[in-house]
Protein backbone atom coordinates (compact mmCIF):
# COMPACT_ATOMS: atom_id res chain seq x y z
CA UNK A 1 0.00 0.00 0.00
CA UNK A 2 2.77 2.19 0.09
CA UNK A 3 3.26 5.17 -2.52
CA UNK A 4 -0.44 4.90 -2.82
CA UNK A 5 -2.72 8.22 -1.76
CA UNK A 6 -5.28 6.68 1.34
CA UNK A 7 -9.10 7.51 1.16
CA UNK A 8 -10.18 10.18 3.27
CA UNK A 9 -11.16 8.05 5.76
CA UNK A 10 -8.58 5.41 5.60
CA UNK A 11 -6.12 7.93 6.00
CA UNK A 12 -8.15 9.27 9.29
CA UNK A 13 -8.38 5.50 10.35
CA UNK A 14 -4.21 4.79 9.57
CA UNK A 15 -3.48 8.38 11.64
CA UNK A 16 -6.02 7.40 14.92
CA UNK A 17 -4.49 4.05 14.93
CA UNK A 18 -0.97 5.48 15.07
CA UNK A 19 -2.69 7.88 17.68
CA UNK A 20 -4.15 5.37 20.24
CA UNK A 21 -1.45 2.92 19.60
CA UNK A 22 1.23 5.12 20.61
CA UNK A 23 -0.97 5.58 24.09
CA UNK A 24 -1.41 2.25 24.20
CA UNK A 25 2.24 1.84 23.74
CA UNK A 26 3.47 4.32 26.32
CA UNK A 27 0.53 2.95 28.50
CA UNK A 28 1.33 -0.92 28.63
CA UNK A 29 3.90 -0.99 26.58
CA UNK A 30 3.95 -3.25 23.16
CA UNK A 31 1.88 -6.21 24.64
CA UNK A 32 -0.72 -4.58 24.65
CA UNK A 33 -3.97 -6.02 23.43
CA UNK A 34 -4.55 -5.24 19.30
CA UNK A 35 -7.83 -5.92 19.08
CA UNK A 36 -8.09 -3.02 22.46
CA UNK A 37 -6.53 -0.49 19.87
CA UNK A 38 -8.43 -1.12 16.99
CA UNK A 39 -11.57 -1.18 18.86
CA UNK A 40 -10.56 2.59 21.14
CA UNK A 41 -9.48 3.94 17.71
CA UNK A 42 -12.90 3.08 16.32
CA UNK A 43 -11.71 0.30 13.79
CA UNK A 44 -12.09 -3.46 13.20
CA UNK A 45 -9.27 -5.90 14.05
CA UNK A 46 -9.14 -6.53 10.58
CA UNK A 47 -8.21 -2.93 9.84
CA UNK A 48 -5.74 -2.32 11.77
CA UNK A 49 -4.26 -5.87 10.40
CA UNK A 50 -5.19 -4.58 7.10
CA UNK A 51 -2.40 -1.54 7.40
CA UNK A 52 0.01 -2.69 9.69
CA UNK A 53 0.15 -6.87 9.13
CA UNK A 54 2.78 -7.68 12.47
CA UNK A 55 2.78 -6.02 16.18
CA UNK A 56 6.08 -4.76 14.90
CA UNK A 57 5.29 -3.00 11.91
CA UNK A 58 2.90 -0.61 13.83
CA UNK A 59 5.55 -0.31 16.87
CA UNK A 60 8.14 0.64 13.83
CA UNK A 61 5.23 3.20 12.30
CA UNK A 62 4.13 4.45 15.56
CA UNK A 63 7.65 5.56 16.17
CA UNK A 64 8.11 6.65 12.86
CA UNK A 65 5.17 9.18 13.33
CA UNK A 66 6.55 10.00 16.62
CA UNK A 67 9.74 11.21 15.55
CA UNK A 68 8.00 12.90 12.43
CA UNK A 69 5.67 14.49 15.04
CA UNK A 70 8.82 15.87 17.44
CA UNK A 71 10.68 16.77 14.80
CA UNK A 72 7.83 18.88 12.84
CA UNK A 73 6.82 20.76 16.42
CA UNK A 74 10.07 22.63 15.98
CA UNK A 75 8.77 25.07 12.77
CA UNK A 76 5.37 24.88 15.08
CA UNK A 77 7.01 25.98 18.13
CA UNK A 78 8.61 28.72 16.34
CA UNK A 79 6.07 29.93 14.77
CA UNK A 80 3.74 30.83 17.90
CA UNK A 81 6.72 31.14 20.64
CA UNK A 82 9.88 33.03 20.76
CA UNK A 83 13.22 31.05 20.15
CA UNK A 84 14.25 30.27 23.71
CA UNK A 85 10.73 29.47 24.73
CA UNK A 86 10.34 27.06 21.40
CA UNK A 87 13.70 25.60 22.57
CA UNK A 88 12.45 24.67 26.02
CA UNK A 89 9.10 23.39 25.09
CA UNK A 90 10.94 21.17 21.97
CA UNK A 91 13.04 19.85 24.70
CA UNK A 92 10.72 18.96 27.39
CA UNK A 93 8.68 16.94 24.32
CA UNK A 94 11.66 15.01 23.51
CA UNK A 95 11.69 13.97 27.07
CA UNK A 96 8.13 12.78 27.18
CA UNK A 97 9.05 11.55 23.53
CA UNK A 98 11.78 9.67 25.22
CA UNK A 99 9.58 7.97 28.01
CA UNK A 100 6.82 7.24 25.31
CA UNK A 101 9.71 5.40 23.40
CA UNK A 102 10.41 3.65 26.55
CA UNK A 103 6.84 1.75 25.89
CA UNK A 104 8.16 0.06 22.87
CA UNK A 105 11.93 -0.72 23.63
CA UNK A 106 11.30 -4.09 23.95
CA UNK A 107 10.86 -4.00 20.02
CA UNK A 108 12.79 -1.06 18.93
CA UNK A 109 16.29 -2.23 20.42
CA UNK A 110 18.84 -1.41 18.47
CA UNK A 111 19.79 -5.05 17.35
CA UNK A 112 16.13 -5.11 15.70
CA UNK A 113 16.62 -1.69 14.35
CA UNK A 114 19.16 -1.36 11.32
CA UNK A 115 21.57 1.22 11.73
CA UNK A 116 20.31 3.38 9.00
CA UNK A 117 17.03 3.92 10.40
CA UNK A 118 18.46 4.94 13.93
CA UNK A 119 20.97 7.15 11.96
CA UNK A 120 18.09 8.71 10.11
CA UNK A 121 16.10 8.77 13.55
CA UNK A 122 19.30 10.73 14.98
CA UNK A 123 19.56 13.18 11.85
CA UNK A 124 15.96 14.26 11.92
CA UNK A 125 16.48 15.14 15.40
CA UNK A 126 19.55 16.88 15.07
CA UNK A 127 17.77 19.15 12.06
CA UNK A 128 15.21 19.76 14.59
CA UNK A 129 17.45 21.06 17.16
CA UNK A 130 19.18 22.71 14.68
CA UNK A 131 16.62 25.22 13.35
CA UNK A 132 15.75 25.67 17.47
CA UNK A 133 19.29 26.80 17.82
CA UNK A 134 20.08 29.07 15.01
CA UNK A 135 16.53 31.54 15.57
CA UNK A 136 17.96 31.10 19.42
CA UNK A 137 21.19 32.71 17.42
CA UNK A 138 19.87 34.87 15.56
CA UNK A 139 17.76 36.60 18.57
CA UNK A 140 21.05 36.08 20.41
CA UNK A 141 19.35 34.14 23.07
CA UNK A 142 21.44 31.27 22.40
CA UNK A 143 25.34 31.51 22.38
CA UNK A 144 26.74 30.84 18.80
CA UNK A 145 28.50 27.18 18.13
CA UNK A 146 26.31 25.18 20.13
CA UNK A 147 26.37 21.50 18.28
CA UNK A 148 22.87 20.37 18.18
CA UNK A 149 24.36 16.51 18.09
CA UNK A 150 25.95 17.57 21.61
CA UNK A 151 22.57 18.99 23.00
CA UNK A 152 20.99 15.92 21.63
CA UNK A 153 23.37 13.25 23.69
CA UNK A 154 22.43 15.79 26.51
CA UNK A 155 18.96 15.33 26.44
CA UNK A 156 19.38 11.80 25.98
CA UNK A 157 21.68 11.84 29.48
CA UNK A 158 18.64 13.15 31.34
CA UNK A 159 16.22 10.96 29.89
CA UNK A 160 18.13 8.31 31.42
CA UNK A 161 18.54 10.08 34.97
CA UNK A 162 14.90 11.43 35.34
CA UNK A 163 13.54 8.15 33.94
CA UNK A 164 15.34 6.04 35.81
CA UNK A 165 14.64 8.02 38.91
CA UNK A 166 11.15 8.42 37.98
CA UNK A 167 11.07 12.09 38.28
CA UNK A 168 9.91 13.86 35.26
CA UNK A 169 10.01 17.07 37.25
CA UNK A 170 14.06 16.32 37.44
CA UNK A 171 14.20 16.10 34.25
CA UNK A 172 12.35 19.73 33.83
CA UNK A 173 15.06 21.00 36.24
CA UNK A 174 18.18 19.34 34.42
CA UNK A 175 16.68 21.16 30.97
CA UNK A 176 16.85 24.45 32.94
CA UNK A 177 20.57 23.86 33.31
CA UNK A 178 21.04 22.80 29.87
CA UNK A 179 19.17 25.96 28.91
CA UNK A 180 21.57 28.01 30.67
CA UNK A 181 24.51 26.46 29.16
CA UNK A 182 23.58 27.25 25.78
CA UNK A 183 22.41 30.74 26.39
Amino acid sequence: MAGRQLRADAQRNHERLLEIAAEAFAREGTQTSLKAIAQEAGVGIGTLYRRFPTRETLVEAVYRNEVARLCDSAAELLESLPPEDALRAWMESFVDFMAAKQGMADVLRPDLMPADDRMQTRDLLRAALARLLDAGVATDTVRPGVDPYDLLMSLGGIVLIAGAEGRRDLASRLIDLLLRGVA
